[in-house]
């Protein structure tokens, strides 16, 4: 099957559709890292966010055909004028401490996210919504700062127990980080010593579930991960990198899915730093990258030239990526008043250099940024490397803002939202990206209920973002799951992996 098609054929292809019973059993798989955090509020990786899966609901959540069902809610009524909602929630619904789930709950959550002092990394995903109110303890009553067409498709926030903590002031330190408390179908049961992480299935959760227990490995090096699962230690991969496709494809106890993530790698640039707060430069240095070399020995996807995968309707076909093109880089820079002299690119005695930084965690980093160091080196800029762990990255990038280059990846749900990432109050604009243009077309695109309206506007977006050159947009990976055939009822969701993972099951 082709990895190119869309999402939904995807999941409709892989699901199997009739029920089998619980049969129990223990599934492990692999992370190339623990969890740091295990809180909705705070998520910053996808290993938090496939965690997530396991332990917490939304209110509403995804079936097979990626469309939104009720999960926490069990009817809803919309305002005439769309301005607000009312919620009726679920009775059958308890904490895995066994206290009942209520309206203050989701109240609750959505406070706390809305709560500047919370820092939230999620803050955008009730953004939109003006105030919670209980009406009684199964009634909640959403009011929108803008009409909503479909509020329903963005109420998949994770919701919190309010018991569980003191204020909506929520801190990355609180205690719930290692001991989270969810209505989901697993439980995070105990910490382990060879850091693995084991998750049991919630005895009282609404429906069956069919594997009784899950075991996360930290598995740093992704090679080995492969082999762990050919030696049957391993149920499951999240991600195959692509040397090893053909030699577990060949193998009968391992099957193959393919599934599209709604996520792309790129290169940043801090913004409020010299000499990136030049457009000029940025877009030489843009013009050095040759993309096609840079992803060759890590996989096979879609290069990009903004900030949407090629599947969305958002994506602007009509603009061309940056291609590797060392003419248009000189004639930028010494536009910009730089100087080549000899290896290197000079402007008042200094040398072009910039410091590149990845997270150490996200896979084939190491590979890509030794490969982009050396291509924009032979361009003439001086390009020293590092590489972070996950309490340094979140303190130096996304606390501190202390970068010149990023390279990253983002990872989406089907709503796309780059709000976050490309406006000028985003929460997650590291590297200060500021359009006015661009802002205006981002809270348009937020706040019409005009389908049209909002493709035109992020295709737009998708133009200047290009143009502007804040980051080089490099390419959307495409992806395999690897799991033991011991494992059967398999649907994998494109964007959160676990989803489905209550209809899995153990022969």
């Amino acid at each position: 099957m082709s990895t190119h098609a869309g999402p939904r054929l995807l999941i409709l292809a892989l699901a199997v559709s009739f029920a089998l019973p619980a049969t129990g059993g223990s599934l492990r798989y692999a992370e190339d890292q623990a969890p740091g955090i295990v809180n909705p509020v705070f998520t910053t990786t996808m290993s938090e966010a496939r965690v997530n899966e396991l332990i917490f609901d939304g209110l509403y959540t995804d079936n097979q055909e990626l469309a939104s069902e009720p999960a926490l809610v069990s009817s809803t009524t919309v305002d005439d004028d769309r301005s607000g909602m009312t919620l009726n929630l679920r009775s059958d619904v308890y904490w895995h401490d066994g206290t009942p789930f209520t309206a203050d709950d989701v109240v609750f959550t959505v406070d706390a996210m809305k709560n500047e002092e919370s820092l939230s990394t999620e803050a955008g995903r009730v953004s939109w919504i003006d105030a919670a109110e209980a009406l009684d303890s199964a009634t909640v009553r959403l009011t929108f700062v803008q009409p909503e067409l479909r509020p329903e498709d963005k109420l998949y926030f994770k919701i919190l127990p309010k018991h569980k903590f003191e204020g909506t002031a929520l801190k990355r330190s609180d205690p719930f980080r290692s001991r989270p408390l969810g209505t989901g179908p697993y439980k995070l049961d105990r910490y382990n010593d060879d850091n693995s992480i084991t998750f049991t299935a919630y005895e009282d959760f609404r429906s069956s579930t069919g594997i009784s227990e899950l075991v996360m490995r930290e598995v740093s090096d992704k090679n080995y991960q492969a082999k762990l699962l050919l030696y049957e230690s391993l149920e499951a991969l999240v991600r195959v990198l692509p040397r090893d496709l053909a030699v577990l494809q060949n193998n009968r106890k391992v099957e193959l899915y393919p599934y599209q993530t709604n996520s792309w790698w790129y290169v940043g640039f801090n913004q409020v730093r010299a000499p990136f707060d030049d457009p000029a430069v940025r877009q030489a240095i843009s013009s050095l990258v040759d993309i096609d070399a840079l992803l060759a020995p890590i996989g096979t996807g879609e290069v990009l030239s903004g900030p949407f995968v090629k599947s969305s309707p958002y994506y602007n076909h009509k603009v061309e990526p940056w291609t590797y093109d060392d003419m248009q880089a000189s004639s930028l820079l010494e536009t910009a008043g730089w100087v080549r002299e000899a290896d290197t690119w000079t402007k008042d005695g200094e040398v072009l250099t910039l410091v590149l930084t990845a997270h150490q965690s996200v896979e084939s980093s190491q590979e890509v940024v030794i490969n982009l160091q050396s291509q924009l080196e032979a361009g003439g800029v001086k390009v020293d490397v590092e590489f972070l762990d996950e309490a340094a990255w979140k303190a130096r990038i996304w606390r501190e803002r202390n970068f010149d280059v990023i390279l990253s990846q983002w990872s989406f749900d089907r709503n796309e939202d780059v709000y976050e990432q490309l406006h000028s109050n985003g929460s997650r604009n590291f590297g200060s990206y500021a359009n006015e243009s661009v802002d205006e077309l981002l809270d348009r695109a937020r706040t019409t209920t005009d389908p049209y309206e909002k493709k035109a506007a992020l295709r737009k977006v998708h133009e200047l973002a290009h143009d502007d050159a804040p980051m080089v947009f490099l390419w959307t990976l495409d992806s395999y799951a690897a799991l033991s055939t011991k494992v059967s009822n398999v649907v994998i969701h494109p964007f959160y992996f676990f989803t489905y993972v209550r209809e899995w099951r153990m022969k």
